[in-house]
């Protein structure tokens, strides 16, 4: 359909399907028979770049610390790795309708112009309009439809058990899991880790990877269970630690080794009652890829989004519906003929606009960052600096009290190095360089109660100056993912090699180090300062003194 109005040129607007061979086929044909004056394509300058073999932009390491940035590639990279498996099912290069475009006009001599907004801010306005539960949606279904299911279990039980170690140590005794039955877990726990650790090196040379790790871990659980557990072979070794350090291993490995188990559970219902894989193949090669540039079939899939997120499909469809549709609007004032090609999904909004121009939001209001989209409360940001001004008066409190200068000390110490400890720790373990790891580390303790911060922002800096990173590791990382013959642990090497994957586990281990830290701080230390302070009541107590004292501290100063 055209679009045209009094004294101005005219639009032809041409919805694709962005991995159909039948729409390269219709854009060619369109704009050989029209030959416009103009050849508007969905593309931005970095994705015009990209398309026509150039380097993507890398990613500034400033931008890393105005946060969000991470999770915007997550989210890019699995909308690209959706159009890249389809684009591979039928044969297409994805964004072949795009170069179709482009190379047609530039054959003709024809002026090409590139009106969608920049993929950047579009990703950042698509996050930041998502509410938390469907961001944990997206990043859940990236792990579980793209990790190794196993591995998504073990998570899920480490998870569960962080979460319900600390509430075993502080209230175990009162259901019967006193010090002497943690003592004997603990006991467990260092058989199962020496059993398991002999049979991984001794099995190495005779079973496959897989299987190594089934039986060292099988056989070392048996071994913990019933040398550790019921005859306590380990008790003359575990009676060497402190009633803390008991306490910590024993609650901890109940907890996760409860998780586990339910993280397997969950997996083996989910394996029994999951969807045939080989049906989901086949639903997908019979699929008529010339139905995705029906009206009726877009209409259908862009309404599934909106049921997904409603935000996040503002930002992706509406708001660039209204930002091609200016672009165009602009062109066509000019008095040149133009012909637009687009995604189907975007066709009917962008001719109701051009039928309608009066209607368009101003420019303004679809550049620069996005609301929440939640009335202009960000409950997430609330939420945190309520954390942060309790963990604040909590030290301010007891430093006002008769507490005394060592405990504080004391108590801010252990704060900073469990901190540090787990988030430097965990940032290497994933891959960071040292300086990286460090830095990351070393402001973990305010970033845990700053909810405007995190160490991994900082840990990423500090890797981006070593390793950079741009859009192009996207196709890399979807190639490796396509490739279904390499066995998992290669491609996970394989993936670790990509320097956006990497820098996206180191972000998040440095984080999740810094989570675990501020969990075990809460729910073990403090405890044991407790014990030093007359308990929870103690505690209580020297607070309202603190309150009293800062209170009188106040009044004089003001009278």
């Amino acid at each position: 359909m055209s679009q045209e109005a009094a004294g101005e040129g005219r639009v032809r607007v041409v919805g694709t399907a962005h991995v159909s061979e039948d729409s390269v086929r219709e854009v060619e044909e369109v704009v050989a028979e029209e030959r416009p004056d103009v050849v508007a394509v969905e593309l931005d300058e970095g994705r015009y770049r990209q398309m026509k073999g150039g380097t993507p932009d890398d990613i500034e390491p400033g931008d890393l610390l105005r946060g969000n940035t991470v999770f915007q590639f997550i989210a890019y990279w699995m909308l690209s790795y959706v159009q890249a498996q389809l684009g591979e099912k039928f044969d297409v290069e994805p964004g072949a309708d795009m170069l179709a475009a482009v190379e047609t006009a530039e054959s003709l001599g024809i002026d090409v112009a590139l009106v969608d907004r920049d993929i950047n801010e579009t990703m950042r306005r698509f996050w930041s309009r998502m509410s938390f539960l469907e961001k944990l949606r997206m990043v859940g279904g990236l792990a579980f439809g793209l990790g190794d299911s196993r591995g998504v279990a073990v998570l899920l039980g480490l998870f569960f058990g962080l979460l319900v170690g600390p509430v075993v140590g502080l209230f175990g005794g009162s259901i019967g899991v006193g010090l002497d039955v943690l003592a004997r877990v603990t006991g467990g726990l260092f058989v199962f880790v020496a059993v398991a650790a002999a049979l991984w090196v001794l099995a190495g040379s005779v079973l496959p990877t897989g299987e190594r790790a089934a039986v060292s871990v099988g056989v070392g659980v048996a071994a913990g269970l019933v040398g550790g557990v019921a005859f306590g072979l380990a008790d003359p070794l575990v009676a060497r630690l402190g009633p803390f350090t008991v306490r910590v291993l024993g609650s901890l490995t109940i907890g996760v080794g409860g998780g586990l188990l339910l993280g397997g559970l969950a997996l083996t219902l989910a394996t029994a009652f999951a969807k045939n894989p080989d049906d989901e193949v086949e639903e997908i090669e019979e699929f008529d890829m010339s139905e995705m540039t029906d009206t009726d079939a877009v209409s259908a899939m862009m309404e599934e989004f909106r049921e997904f997120s409603p935000g996040g499909a503002q930002a992706l469809i509406d708001e660039r519906d209204a930002y091609i549709a200016h672009q165009l609007v602009g062109l066509r004032r000019t008095g040149r003929d133009v012909v637009a090609v687009v995604g189907a999904g975007h066709r009917a909004g962008i001719e109701r606009y051009l039928a309608n121009p009066e209607e368009l939001p101003p420019m303004e209001s679809l550049v620069g960052t996005a609301d929440d989209g939640l009335g202009g409360v960000p409950w997430a940001k609330v939420v945190g600096t309520a954390i942060s001004v309790a963990v604040v008066a909590f030290f301010g409190l007891l430093a006002l009290s008769t507490a005394g200068n060592d405990t504080l000390l004391r108590l801010f110490g252990a704060w900073f190095l469990i901190n540090g400890v787990f988030a430097a720790g965990l940032a290497k373990a994933a891959g960071a360089r040292w300086p990286s790891a460090l830095v990351g580390g070393a402001v973990a303790w305010m970033t845990s109660i700053n909810p405007f911060l995190a160490p991994g922002w900082f840990t990423g800096y500090m890797e981006l100056q070593y390793r950079p990173v741009n859009v192009g590791d996207i196709g890399r990382l979807n190639e490796l993912l396509a490739d279904e013959e390499t066995p998992i642990g290669d491609l996970i090497s394989q993936m670790f090699e990509v320097p956006l994957f990497r820098l996206i586990v180191v972000v998040a281990a440095t984080n999740i180090g810094s989570i675990v830290a501020s969990a075990l701080f809460i729910g073990y230390v403090l405890p044991l300062f407790a014990v030093d302070l007359g308990g929870p009541a103690g505690i209580i107590d020297l607070m309202f003194e603190g309150a009293r004292n800062g209170w009188d501290v106040l009044v004089g100063l003001l009278t």
